[in-house]
């Protein structure tokens, strides 16, 4: 039996765009002036003109990084070292761990860190930016319950008492689009099907302090041999999910409605609020371990995960989910499933059967 793939959120599988693009690479350096360093420049040019069309935004604007991780660093490491340390760095309680580090790390410097409370449904609220804020961070949406932030509204707050924000999107590009006006914006290459890499849009005049010293690649941002490879892979995966985005969304709100409909009547607990991102679906079982779910469905053949961090093999409870106000054994009973641009209609169907089968032998908490 094929398995069912629900882990898109996880990570993508790799786009069959991404695969082509990637046939034939270049393997000199970008930097060498011989006939295969010209090559691969050429193709690294491509690349970062094919990533500034998917967003709209300038080729000098796009800095490609290992990961989606990394551009976050650079982000908020980079801006705030920049900023008057009185001032206040912004984000909130549900946000990628990614950004909670990076702001924990600033806080030990010296920065002034305010972490703002969601609500139920995770969902940040734009009036908690203080007046003393230099730089905020916001989701474009939940990666754990698929929540979409009022990130317009944030940029417009942020941007009347002269801060800078940052908008992680490695989670929700694919989806939905990512609003203009922010001054900095974080991608992530296997969030959208690229498999590697990641991009960080600079705007035009914010200045940041590289995270990596040396040459002078990547706009003086990011020293070191450039990933052709890698910013090509992200680059034709942004292209893919800016040009699809539109006829995608249509198919994956009907099957991940039909999941959120079944886990419902399983006695799940809806996460994510009326309107997620429109292939999750999301739900807490406080009478069942989420590590036994995910066992039972992946011996089944269904790949999915839950809102739980996996740590030397079990479960700790989700800082997401417990921000949002669950309980300790909700918030250890989560399950995510989310669909992706591949998944069919008869692999829910088939997913459905295995879900409620699963559900069925696992045993309730004692």
């Amino acid at each position: 039996m094929s398995r069912i793939f629900l882990d898109d959120a996880g990570s993508a599988p790799v786009l069959p765009e991404v695969r082509e693009a990637l046939r034939n690479l270049p393997e000199g350096n970008p930097s060498s002036p011989h006939a295969d360093g010209r090559a691969a420049r050429a193709a690294l040019d491509r690349s970062r003109d094919l990533a500034a069309q998917a967003i709209g935004a300038d080729r000098t604007e796009i800095t490609f990084t290992g990961s989606g991780t990394e551009a976050v660093n650079l982000a908020l490491f980079g801006a705030a070292r920049r900023l008057p340390q009185r001032g206040a760095v912004v984000t909130w309680a549900a946000e990628h761990q990614s950004v909670l580090g990076a702001a924990r790390r600033l806080q030990s410097e010296g920065h002034v860190v305010e972490v703002a409370r969601v609500d139920g449904s995770g969902r940040a609220d734009p009036d908690d930016i203080p007046s003393s804020a230099t730089l905020v961070s916001i989701g474009l949406a939940n990666n754990e319950v698929g929540t979409i932030q009022p990130v317009a509204a944030i940029i417009a707050r942020a941007h009347q008492i002269g801060a800078i924000v940052h908008v992680d999107a490695c989670a929700g590009p694919r989806w939905i689009p990512i609003p203009d006006g922010a001054d900095l914006v974080s991608l992530s290459g296997h969030k959208l099907g690229a498999g590697r890499g990641g991009i960080l849009f600079v705007k035009d005049g914010v200045k940041l302090d590289p995270l990596i010293y040396g040459g002078p690649q990547e706009w003086g941002r990011r020293a070191g041999r450039e990933d052709v490879a890698a910013a090509t892979a992200v680059a034709a995966a942004l292209h893919a999910c800016s040009r699809d985005r539109t006829s995608r969304s249509g198919v994956a709100v009907r099957q991940a409605a039909s999941l959120r409909a079944l886990l419902a009547e399983l006695g799940g607990v809806p996460t994510g609020g009326e309107s997620p991102l429109p292939n999750f679906a999301t739900c807490a079982f406080g009478d069942r371990r989420g590590e036994d779910l995910l066992l039972a469905l992946d011996l089944a053949g269904v790949s999915a995960s839950s809102g739980s961090a996996c740590a030397s093999g079990s479960l700790d409870p989700s800082h997401v989910l417990l921000a949002m106000g669950l309980s300790l054994d909700q918030a250890l009973g989560s399950l995510r499933l989310t669909t992706g641009y591949a998944t069919t209609d008869d692999e829910i169907t088939g997913a459905e059967a295995i879900i409620r089968s699963a559900l069925a032998r696992t045993p309730a908490r004692a």
